[in-house]
C-alpha cells in the first residue's frame, strides 16, 4: 500500500525579496520609501544648517507683525497697520476673486467659440478659428500687458468727466465711468440691513447670506419643479407647463428679499479730481481678469469642439428626424453627451487660469504672490517661510478644484445600467 505525503514547503530565504514574485513589488516599494524619507532627512538637515550658517531660524511669527503697506483692491477691511497675516488674506480673497471671474467667463466665451468653430458658415468658423489661434499661441503675460496697456493709455483720466468742459461722459444712464485708473461702477446698498456677523477674521454680510439662501431655495424648488414634470411626462406622455413657475420661484423670493432689505444702487460721484461712492474696480484688476478670460477661453474652446465632434453624427441626424431645431439639438442632446470628453480637460484648464493669476504682479494687482510673495517676503526677509505657504496654498485651491469638477465629472458620466 502506497503513502503520499505532502512535499516539504520551502523555508523563506532573503534571495526571495528579490527573485520572488510574491515579494518583490513590496521590497521595491519599502527601498524607494527609504530612499526617499532619506532624501527628504538630508534636505531638511541643509536647509536648517544653512539657515544656521545665516543667523536664521524657521518660524511663522512674522505673520503677525504690522504689515505697513496698502492694497489698494481688497475684499475686506485693510489698513497699512493689519498685519501681514491680514495682507496674506487680501492677497488670497484677491487670487480668488480672479480666478472664480476668470473661470466663468473663459467657459463662457469657450463654449460659446467651441460651438460656432463647428458652423456651416465659413466666415463665422474662421473668423473663431482666427481667435482661437491668436490667443492661445501668445504667452498671456504679453496678453496681461497688452490690455493694461489700452485701459492706461485709451482710457480718460477721471478729471475729464468733469465740468461743462468734460471730454468724457459717464455711460449706462451716468452710471458707469471708465478712467485710465479704475472703472466707476455701482456699489449695491441696503437701507434696512440686517448687519453683519464678525467671526474674527472678516465680517460676513447677513444681508448677502440673506440673497444667497433665496437664490440656493429658488434653484432647489425649481429643480423639483422639473422632476416632477418629467415623472408626469413619463406616466402620461405630456410635459405640463412649467416656465412660468420656474420663474416665480428663480426670482419672486429674489425679489421678496431684496425689497425687504431696502436695496438700491449707490452711483459714483466725480469730486475733486477722483470719483467717491459706488465700486472701484482698478484697471489690473481688470486687464488681468480679461487676459486669463479670453486666453484660456481659446483653450476651453477647443475642448468643447473635441468634445461636440467626439459625438456620433447619428445623434443629432435622431433629434432632426424628431424635429428638433439645431439650436435645440446642440443644448438638448450634443453638449450632455459631449460633457463627458469636455469635463476633464476643463479641469485643466480652471487649474492653469487660477496658477496664471499669480503674474498679476506684472500689472501691480495685490494678490496671494504679490503680498505674501512679494512684498511681505521682501520686507521680512523670510523668504522659505513665504514660499512654502504659498506652494501650500496654491496646492489647496488645486486640489479643491479638482475634487469639485471630479464631482460634477461624476455626475455627468455614463452611468451603465
Amino acid at each position: 500500500m502506497a503513502i503520499v505525503t505532502e512535499a516539504p514547503k520551502a523555508g523563506f530565504r532573503l534571495s526571495m525579496l528579490i527573485y520572488d514574485t510574491r515579494y518583490r513589488s513590496i521590497t521595491i516599494q519599502i527601498v524607494v520609501l527609504l530612499l526617499f524619507m532619506a532624501g527628504a532627512a538630508w534636505l531638511v538637515d541643509n536647509t536648517v544648517r544653512n539657515l544656521q550658517a545665516l543667523g536664521k531660524d524657521f518660524n511663522f511669527s512674522f505673520l503677525w507683525n504690522r504689515a505697513g503697506y496698502d492694497i489698494n483692491q481688497r475684499l475686506v477691511e485693510y489698513t497699512n497697520d493689519s498685519t501681514h497675516g491680514r495682507a496674506l488674506l487680501i492677497g488670497l480673497l484677491n487670487t480668488l476673486l480672479v480666478a472664480a471671474m476668470g473661470c466663468v467667463t473663459a467657459t463662457i466665451i469657450g463654449v460659446f467659440v467651441g460651438v460656432l468653430r463647428l458652423s456651416k458658415n465659413w466666415l463665422v468658423a474662421r473668423l473663431m478659428t482666427v481667435y482661437v489661434e491668436v490667443f492661445r499661441n501668445v504667452p498671456v503675460l504679453l496678453w496681461i500687458l497688452i490690455i493694461y496697456a489700452i485701459f492706461t493709455e485709451v482710457m480718460p483720466a477721471p478729471n475729464a468727466f468733469r465740468g461743462e468742459a468734460a471730454t468724457s461722459s459717464m455711460v449706462l444712464f451716468d452710471s458707469f465711468a471708465f478712467t485710465n485708473r479704475y472703472a466707476a461702477a455701482p456699489e449695491p446698498l441696503f437701507s434696512r440691513s440686517l448687519g453683519n456677523i464678525d467671526i474674527g477674521i472678516f465680517l460676513i454680510s447677513i444681508d448677502l447670506l440673506a440673497i444667497i439662501a433665496a437664490i440656493t431655495g429658488g434653484i432647489l424648488v425649481n429643480r423639483a419643479i422639473k422632476a416632477h414634470a418629467t415623472r408626469v411626462q413619463e406616466a402620461t406622455g405630456v410635459r405640463p407647463v412649467t416656465w412660468w413657475k420656474s420663474l416665480l420661484v428663480l426670482f419672486g423670493p429674489l425679489l421678496v428679499v431684496l425689497f425687504a432689505l431696502g436695496f438700491h444702487l449707490g452711483y459714483p460721484e466725480l469730486r475733486g479730481f477722483n470719483f467717491v461712492g459706488g465700486t472701484l474696480i482698478s484697471n489690473s484688476l481688470m486687464a488681468l481678469w480679461l487676459a486669463l478670460s479670453v486666453y484660456t477661453g481659446a483653450f476651453i474652446a477647443e475642448a468643447v469642439r473635441a468634445g461636440i465632434l467626439a459625438i456620433s453624427h447619428g445623434q443629432s441626424e435622431a433629434a432632426f428626424a424628431l424635429g428638433l431645431r439645431p439650436g435645440r439639438t446642440m443644448n438638448l442632446v450634443i453638449l450632455p453627451q459631449a460633457l463627458r470628453v469636455i469635463i476633464p480637460p476643463l479641469i485643466s484648464q480652471y487649474l492653469n487660469l487660477t496658477k496664471n493669476s499669480s503674474l498679476a504682479i506684472a500689472v501691480g494687482y495685490l494678490d496671494l504672490r504679490g503680498t505674501l510673495g512679494g512684498i511681505t517676503l521682501n520686507q521680512t526677509g523670510r523668504e522659505l517661510e513665504c514660499v512654502l505657504l504659498m506652494m501650500l496654498i496654491y496646492l489647496a485651491l488645486s486640489l479643491l478644484i479638482s475634487a469639485a469638477m471630479n464631482v460634477y465629472n461624476n455626475s455627468v458620466r455614463l452611468k451603465e445600467r
